[in-house]
């Protein structure tokens, strides 16, 4: 029997597709060459063009810039930026394995060994959660060893942006090619792989749902470090350069540290809860998050506080205060929605949401192996006025962080625009899937909140 025999229609219900048409092989194929030349274009426009997204284009439309001009305008590679990269990869690996000491001093904070969600194959896997520990340490040692000792400038980041872009390719190809081969030849969890008869498909969506090197659980690991542990180390590094550069830290810098700094110090304080979310429970590990996780996350979520270190952009106090209270309400429905879930995940019918008794929709599903599973769908709180208003706040928090930088430029929107594309996409696809799971009682809970994202709108 091959991989493809014995292929049910209810298999479809968790990962990726079993079947990849032309469409999905035509749109990773897309993604798969487009994304990395676009943060290509826009580390160029950044320091070559002024973070104007339109002038590089209009100049070679034009005939003012030749391709080979434009191409001369690529960093070079830099064997230190090299080091620079493994070093911190292989010091975030060895965080990762030590045992977590912060649930000890923290009651309320979960973290050591824990168990995720039942994979589709039947198994439970265990993580070492200890993400806050490695970000606390990391944070630690950088503000020591930059700050107080003096041993590299805080804008060794930023000063290495360019030649690292090399190096951070390298790195997210090279895994997605390791996975790809991993898959076939020595997969972690055989019975929890999903193969289709596209080359690029698997290599792009990936194979292997939780493929593990040792006490390394490769998906977690990327996912949350290295990429989002230096989110906030870059930013650091950015608000530094723009000190060094203009010799002043204006409002907007420290805006943009404290919203993103807030998004990744709750991702770390709610490690375990993200086990059961769609990035580890159900998607599989390919080039998108292998790739992404090393490139994208760090080069194009974090384009606002670059914008800044070229465009020092100091607010008014009142459109200062406005961002600020917007992006807090937004941080406030992105965390309680999450945690309103949670709470009735652990206490089930015990938990109370905005002081009453949560109203649940029991329902029943059948797993790959043929076990039928009960779960319960929470239909109030947050969760009965849209059934994803955690991306509502989510889009909220990152609107601001673009607000933040004015609005002559269109570079620091970008991630809004992307995450808006990249949410509502998920929307219908956990929608899709917890159509073809639940049947009927999903359509219960539709007709009970029948708004998806915006209240009142969709």
């Amino acid at each position: 029997m091959n991989q493809y025999d014995g292929i049910k229609d209810s298999d479809n219900r968790w990962g990726r597709a079993w079947n990849a048409d032309t469409y999905k092989v035509a749109t990773s194929l897309l993604i798969l060459t487009t994304t990395p030349l676009m943060v290509f274009y826009f580390y160029i426009s950044a320091f070559h063009f002024d973070c104007s997204l339109f002038l590089p284009i209009q100049q070679i439309v034009e005939g003012q810039l030749t391709l080979s001009e434009f191409l001369a305008l690529l960093p070079p590679f830099s064997w230190g930026s090299a080091l620079l990269f493994l070093g911190w990869v292989s010091f975030q690996i060895g965080l990762a394995i030590l045992p977590d000491g912060i649930h000890r001093l923290f009651p309320t904070y979960k973290g050591g060994s824990i168990l995720g969600s039942i994979t589709p194959g039947g198994l439970r896997l265990s993580y070492n959660i200890n993400g806050l520990q490695a970000w606390l340490i990391s944070h630690l040692l950088f503000l020591l060893a930059a700050f107080w000792f003096g041993w590299f400038s805080p804008t060794i980041i930023f000063d290495h942006w360019g030649t690292l872009l090399w190096i951070v390719n390298g790195m997210g190809f090279s895994l997605a090619i390791f996975a790809y081969v991993k898959a076939y030849w020595f997969p972690s969890f055989p019975q929890d792989r999903k193969f289709s008869r596209s080359v690029v498909y698997d290599f792009f969506m990936g194979i292997e749902l939780n493929p593990r090197v040792g006490p390394i659980d490769l998906k977690l690991f990327f996912n949350g470090r290295p990429g989002i542990v230096a989110w906030t180390l870059i930013n650091i590094s950015f608000a530094s350069a723009q000190y060094a550069i203009h010799g002043t830290l204006t409002n907007s810098m420290l805006l943009v540290n404290l919203f993103q700094g807030l998004y990744v110090l709750y991702f770390f304080w709610k490690e375990a809860w993200y086990l059961n979310t769609i990035d580890i429970h159900h998607d599989h590990f390919g080039w998108m998050l292998a790739w992404g996780d090393c490139v994208w996350l760090p080069y194009m979520y974090t384009l606002q506080g670059l914008f800044l270190v070229f465009h020092p952009v100091d607010l008014s106090w009142q459109f200062a205060t406005f961002v600020l209270s917007f992006g807090l309400l937004g941080f406030w429905i992105f965390a309680s929605s999450n945690n309103q879930k949670d709470r009735v995940r652990k206490s089930d019918s015990q938990a109370v949401i905005w002081g009453r008794p949560p109203e649940m929709i029991t329902c029943s599903y059948v797993t790959q192996d043929g076990t039928v599973r009960q779960n319960r769908l929470l239909a109030s709180g947050w969760w009965g006025v849209a059934r994803h208003m955690n991306y509502t706040g989510d889009l909220i928090l990152s609107l601001c962080y673009s607000l933040a930088c004015g609005f002559d430029y269109m570079f620091p929107y970008f991630y809004f625009l992307f995450l808006s594309v990249l949410l509502v996409h998920r929307c219908l696809r956990d929608e899709d899937r917890c159509r073809h799971k639940y049947g009927n009682y999903w359509r219960e809970y539709c007709d009970r909140v029948p708004y998806r994202l915006i209240p009142k709108v969709w």
